[in-house]
């Protein structure tokens, strides 16, 4: 299968995604890989491989360009390039680290969305105290959402939990203020209704302080209260980890006190850090669109590549059009 990627995209561009690249490439030998971006930079530190190729453009869509605008306007821009290349059928997949809402304009207006799919959903694997995390959709792609829209997204969740995250039966909740049947707002109240009669395992309303704790495999929601909550997640867990640092670095016993459990901290930072996963999948588009974190690194485009290759080896988008349709 071929992986288009953005090598431009992301705050340590393109020296991680490269990185990253060069790791993908050898641990998966049914993969290739079509790089756009600038070459001189990318050939910095792109491990010579056959099954890797570097297709040249200077043109970058920032992170501060206005979405929509920057994919009209800028044909040649690496993210575009990308996309285009999944269109026509030149990559099975693509992953970008750049612009979130330009990558999702480019997988509506340029990749396409599934028929029979109102509206696509940005959808990271976030994680959980067991270790065993679950996906969480829509996390920002559309501000509003109607009730029709959200058993869509829980069935777009549970296809994928199945098909790439291997798990037989997932359970899907709803995000609400209250697990009684009768909370929550006008949304909620009718998407709960209508969730029932579908033929996935709904096991009913979630709060949102239980997330963590693994009630569900799948969770769904309005994009603009999804991407709160990961606002939420991700701050708290930064300040939690800024807390601990303080602490332990406060005196010479807690110094100490810090080197006997350094690693043990290590290990519960990688635990809660959902790069770990891969990357947010854009799902209702009709072939897997990645949105690795701003941030990423080596590892965490690795992971993103990882995630693409499942999900066209388990055929995750014709699943979907097959249910929907």
């Amino acid at each position: 299968m071929k992986i288009a990627i953005d090598a431009m995209g992301g705050d340590h561009a393109p020296k991680e995604i490269v990185l990253g690249v060069n790791k993908a490439i050898q641990e998966f030998k049914d993969v290739e890989i079509l790089l756009y971006g600038v070459e001189s930079q990318i050939n910095q530190y792109l491990q010579a491989d056959p099954r890797v190729q570097v297709i040249h453009t200077d043109e970058v869509i920032t992170g501060s360009d206005e979405p929509v605008k920057a994919v009209r306007r800028k044909k040649n821009a690496s993210m575009v390039l990308m996309a285009q290349a999944v269109a026509n059928g030149e990559a099975d997949a693509c992953i970008s680290a750049g612009n979130t809402g330009a990558l999702m304009a480019s997988g509506l207006f340029i990749v396409g969305r599934i028929e029979g799919i109102e509206r696509p959903a940005l959808a990271p694997t976030l994680p959980t105290i067991d270790g065993k995390g679950f996906v969480m959709l829509d996390l920002g792609a559309n501000a509003e959402a109607k009730p029709e829209h959200l058993v869509q997204y829980a069935i777009m969740g549970s296809i994928y939990a199945n098909k790439v995250r291997g798990i037989n039966n997932p359970r899907v909740g709803l995000l609400n203020i209250g697990t009684e049947e009768k909370k929550g707002n006008e949304l909620t109240k009718k998407a709960f209704e209508l969730l029932k009669e579908v033929d996935i395992n709904f096991v009913g309303n979630i709060e949102s302080r239980d997330l963590l704790n693994g009630p569900a495999d799948v969770v769904v929601t309005d994009g603009f209260t999804g991407n709160m909550v990961l606002k939420s997640i991700e701050g708290t867990a930064s300040s939690v980890f800024s807390l601990l640092k303080k602490t332990l670095t406060s005196s010479f016993k807690s110094k100490i006190a810090a080197l006997l459990v350094k690693s043990d901290l290590l290990e519960l930072k990688n635990m809660m850090d959902y790069s770990e996963y891969g990357g947010a999948g854009l799902f209702g588009i009709k072939a897997p669109v990645i949105k690795a974190h701003g941030s990423s690194n080596a590892n965490a485009l690795y992971n993103a590549v990882r995630q693409a290759r499942e999900m066209v080896q388990h055929d995750v988008t014709k699943t979907i059009k097959d249910f929907i349709n």
